[in-house]
């Protein structure tokens, strides 16, 4: 997809809505002036006396060097221009979890971390997307009687899969093995929430797996449990288990569930919180239609994350493409009031993931922050990031 040799450091990012792209040329070092910059519809290459290095773009892609414009300096970065691309729009996330070819064959669940079996060989009958989480309070402007629903939680049936904002809904009544809470959960019923059940906090209902011990889910009721997108993974029965490495699964789920929403309810600002009802980060969606292409990785800023190098291009350059978001950590006290602020603004989504997947998403968006060049990495007093 793309090539390079040893040399300057190239960024660029497409966005294919626009059909234009920020070019950034790495800040030279000294002795490697000069620089002598070659962009053609296909390629860019950059030549300094310490070597060459070489972009090859996507097949989908392509520039048009007699639109470079916008030429500067920028301290720290190096070179910026823009110019315009002829780049195909349609690209799209591909699904986690595909309804129409799972529900016509048996499928089997396993834990993302190690693999193991949570469910064998279910056969889905139906995988239906559950209601908006305020679904509850706007059934009196649809009916003329009393709520029909009022105290009706929605539990799946055995051949059902529902499937809510970052969640799967199961019923287990009739696998050999399940994952067992430490304790039965108490259910009290409120159709407005936002899973559509409400649990006393005392209970507690953590689904763990037994080979990882890594929470999957929640118990929500005797016969259904709430599985985690970032915790499961569906495949067909007849197919191998693949091993995704756990940083790149957690993102393309994640980036996957703010496209949907925002396309779905307009909303582009999320609070991502745990399990404990704590909240973590807030993410703004920028945009989702960028394709970024970069040689010479950040190798310092990689040094920084090593829990996190099984995700990372192994190869000098890569192209891929990106969900840009804006983010503010609410960890330790921080942000208290801006959180506060945009947990009271009904026109912000919350995402309920495990505590633990959190944090461990609060270090992926850090870690990408880092490789970014210095000048995208903030915005006002939002860090930027991309998927």
């Amino acid at each position: 997809m793309a090539a390079a040799a040893a040399g300057t450091r190239v960024f660029l990012e497409v966005r294919r809505r626009l059909q234009s792209a920020l070019l950034i040329l790495g800040e030279p070092k000294e002795g490697s002036m000069p620089v002598d910059i070659s962009i053609a519809p296909r390629s860019l290459r950059v030549k300094t006396p310490e070597g060459c290095t070489e972009l090859r773009l996507p097949a989908e892609v392509s520039l048009v060097p007699s639109s470079c414009r916008g030429l500067q300096y920028v301290p720290g970065d190096g070179l910026h221009l823009r110019l315009q691309v002829r780049a195909e729009s349609d690209a799209k996330l591909i699904s986690m979890f595909n309804q129409s070819s799972e529900a016509q064959g048996c499928c089997t669940f396993y834990c993302q971390s190690c693999g193991e079996v949570v469910i064998r060989d279910r056969k889905l009958l139906r995988v239906l997307a559950l209601p908006s989480e305020n679904w509850g309070a706007l059934v009196e402007e649809w009916c003329c009687h009393p709520d029909p629903f009022a105290n009706k939680p929605l539990h799946p049936q055995e051949n059902d899969c529902f499937i809510g904002d970052s969640f799967f809904l199961v019923n287990l009544r009739s696998d050999l093995w399940q994952p067992r809470p430490e304790s039965a959960p108490v259910e009290t019923h409120c159709p407005s929430s936002e899973n559509h059940f409400k649990l006393k906090p005392k209970a507690n209902t953590k689904v763990i797996c037994k080979r990882c011990k890594v929470m999957l889910g929640e118990t929500m009721s005797s016969e259904t449990t709430k599985f985690y997108m970032t915790e499961i993974i569906i495949q067909p029965s007849e197919r191998n288990f693949s091993i995704i490495p756990r940083s790149r699964f957690v993102q393309n789920v994640v980036a996957q569930c703010l496209v949907e929403l925002s396309a779905a309810r307009s909303t582009f600002r999320f609070t991502i919180q745990g399990h404990d009802g704590k909240a973590y980060i807030l993410l703004w969606l920028l945009n989702s239609d960028s394709l970024v292409i970069e040689s010479l990785g950040s190798s310092k800023s990689i040094k920084k994350f090593p829990l996190l190098e099984d995700s990372l291009k192994e190869d000098s350059s890569s192209a891929w493409n990106a969900v840009k978001v804006l983010y503010q950590p609410c960890i330790k006290n921080r942000n208290e009031k801006l959180s506060s602020a945009w947990e009271s603004d009904i026109s912000i989504h919350s995402l309920t993931l495990p505590s633990a997947t959190c944090l461990e998403l609060l270090l992926i968006l850090s870690r990408n922050n880092a490789t970014l060049p210095p000048s995208l990495r903030s915005m006002n007093s939002f860090q930027l990031y991309d998927i």
